[in-house]
């Protein structure tokens, strides 16, 4: 859970804070205002007052024609894109810059929107057991918006540098505006009492008594236990030690920054280094950025310079440069992206290989995502890739022997890119591990048909789990003859700034977001001989 505050200190970035004297404030007679609407003030103030006396219903010190009246647009988008999280199964990513643009947030205040909005997502964890304990009544029986709310309130309150009086208000006004007076006064009670711990004081108080080490980490981290679990597990299956888990777990947490790639060839990443941007330590051609909207960064609308995780951007470099076995034939090479929905990384593999006159074919069986595709191939000359809508599953019946090169990109759980989807690690459930299981040992099964003998398959999932990574590859390998597992960690050391990446272990090769900085990306390559 960051400390950023991205640029906004509970004044909504507009000067002073609403109720005295901003946007949002009371006038005074005299100052703008009639005189009856300063008696009324005054009427309505002592109201407000009487009823806070005599006992512990103190639910603002401020008096009532004082208390923020209307919703801060930052603070509104994250409302927004919770209430699209939870009520319509969104992905924050994918609403979040459309309602940026909707309330027309300037650069600063969509940083701090963007912060609120994943802070507490990822955090959702952590603040619904401290919630726990501030309210009255369990909270599924809460309005879900009022929880929401509540969420925003608290990553305000324990994780931004928002002084604690501006969260609270700026808060209850969020709800007063968009939900109404009577859950304002709930959540103005409740955020009062999470103001009494900061966030270490908390995480004491939930884990007190707790001797499940599993347990500790979770309600710390913010994971649901399962995948404190399989994270665990996953880091000595591929020989790290357990108890860098702590470390992944908080990296999960740390608001990522955008990484770039320059398409080879086509673009380079001049005007992003002259905008802000530092050079990538892993990739050739990478760059990272931090700078706001990245829309607004030349070759980025060309689809020349691409948003992508430097993970993605190694695994793709390893399986076009390691190198094949006897093809038996001459010419260019044919390349199979098996998988290739949304195209970040089939894109990258066409501008690697047009130089040397690759063909590159690309199936997706979705066809809006196929759409996708072809846009992010769209910089290339059309005759070096054609984009196929069709089951991965069925190309190495209809084609086998065919392709050079051929990419899995397995549809997974994704726990390797929790820090880029916070929302994941409330939806995912162990059984998803059990429904994609079958699929990715079909679609590897077709790539190993698929390619031509020579040829290489890079099997790639964004996940760390046993169960889609070496289980898979295990399974699939233990059923043919053949087949050679390539040292996928020399490859990627191959295509790394400095060549020592850390990564392999055995046959197969794993990245970290806390060792390396990237998603968790899988990466084994295995060669078809004669």
């Amino acid at each position: 859970m960051s400390g950023a505050d991205g640029g906004n200190s509970g004044t909504g970035g507009r000067g002073a804070p609403r109720g005295q004297g901003g946007a949002g404030g009371p006038r005074r007679a005299g100052q703008g205002g009639s005189a009856g609407q300063g008696a009324g003030n005054r009427r309505r103030n002592e109201q407000g007052r009487e009823r806070n006396r005599g006992g512990e219903r103190q639910f603002s010190q401020a008096a009532p024609a004082q208390r923020t009246r209307r919703a801060d647009p930052a603070r509104l988008v994250a409302f927004e894109v919770l209430r699209a999280v939870a009520a319509d199964d969104a992905y924050a990513n994918l609403v979040l810059p459309g309602s940026i643009r909707k309330h027309r947030l300037d650069r600063r205040d969509a940083g701090f929107a963007t912060e609120l909005t994943y802070g507490a997502l990822r955090g959702q964890g952590t603040y619904d057991a401290v919630l726990a304990r501030c309210v009255d009544r369990p909270l599924d029986q809460l309005d879900p918006a009022v929880l929401d709310a509540l969420r925003i309130g608290v990553h305000q309150i324990l994780a931004m540098r928002v002084p604690a009086h501006a969260a609270l208000d700026q808060t209850v006004g969020l709800v007063r505006a968009v939900i109404g007076a009577g859950p304002s006064s709930l959540v103005n009670a409740v955020l009062r009492k999470v103001t009494a711990r900061d966030l270490a004081g908390w995480i004491t108080e939930i884990t007190d008594g707790m001797t499940d080490a599993t347990a500790v980490a979770a309600l710390t981290h913010s994971h649901p236990e399962w995948i404190v679990r399989a994270l665990r597990q996953a880091l000595v299956a591929h020989g790290r030690d357990a108890g860098e888990i702590d470390a992944l777990l908080a990296a999960d947490n740390a608001a990522p920054v955008v990484h770039l790639v320059a398409l080879p060839g086509l673009a380079t990443l001049d005007d992003a280094l002259a905008e802000g941007a530092e050079p990538g330590r892993l990739a050739e051609g990478s760059a990272y950025y931090s700078g706001g909207d990245v829309s607004r960064l030349p070759g980025v609308a060309a689809g020349t310079v691409r948003v992508q995780d430097t993970g993605s951007q190694l695994v793709a470099r390893a399986l076009a440069a390691v190198e094949l076995g006897d093809r038996g034939t001459e010419g260019p090479e044919h390349w199979l992206d098996l998988c290739a929905g949304p195209g970040g990384k089939t894109a990258l593999l066409a501008a690697i290989g047009q130089d040397a006159g690759v063909h590159l074919t690309a199936t997706e069986p979705v066809p809006h995502r196929a759409q996708l595709v072809r846009q992010a191939l769209r910089p290339l000359p059309e005759d070096t890739w054609t984009v196929r809508v069709g089951d991965g599953r069925d190309v190495g019946r209809d084609q086998p022997d065919h392709y050079d090169r051929v990419l899995v990109d397995a549809p997974c759980t994704g726990l390797g890119a929790l820090r880029r989807r916070p929302e994941s690690r409330w939806r995912r459930k162990p059984a998803d591990l059990v429904s994609l299981a079958p699929l990715q040992r079909e679609l590897l099964a077709s790539a190993l048909d698929a390619v031509a003998p020579g040829g290489v398959v890079a099997y790639v999932t964004c996940s760390p789990h046993h169960a889609e990574t070496d289980a898979v590859v295990d399974d699939c390998l233990r059923k043919r003859e053949g087949f050679e597992r390539i040292d996928a960690g020399a490859a990627l050391d191959a295509v790394s700034i400095g060549g020592a990446l850390d990564a392999g272990h055995g046959s197969s090769a794993q990245l970290w977001p806390h060792v390396h900085g990237t998603d968790a990306m899988y990466l084994a390559l295995i060669r078809k001989s004669l």
